[in-house]
């Protein structure tokens, strides 16, 4: 399935390192949640299962799911890595997000 989420190598690359560690088998989970000082947040998570009706994401042999929920709050969004002075973290770059929240961390649609 076309989702229009792009994960770029950066990230592809953290996930198989984070994933090292787990389970064989193990995925990136990417979800919404409420929350946040904007009203929605970001959760990552490891995970050794795929619901049925999970969309996933393979690149460069990283596998990121998500649920449908989801996915309708990132249809378009660009999952990252980044490292900078203060730290590093997985990003997404949300088209849909209207507003952002000082520090990164939570959005609003």
């Amino acid at each position: 399935m076309a989702t229009g989420i792009t994960v770029t190598p950066r990230a592809a690359k953290r996930i198989l390192k984070v994933l090292a560690s787990e389970p064989a088998g193990s995925v990136l989970r990417v979800s919404v949640e409420g929350g946040g000082c904007t009203g929605f947040q970001y959760t990552f998570a490891c995970d050794q299962k795929k619901a049925a009706d999970d969309i996933v994401i393979e690149q460069d042999g990283a596998v990121v799911v998500i649920d449908p929920i989801s996915l309708q709050y990132m249809n378009g969004s660009n999952l990252d890595f980044v490292e900078d002075l203060i730290g590093s973290a997985f990003r997404v770059d949300n088209p849909n997000a209207t507003a952002k929240c000082g520090c990164g961390t939570s959005f609003s649609i």
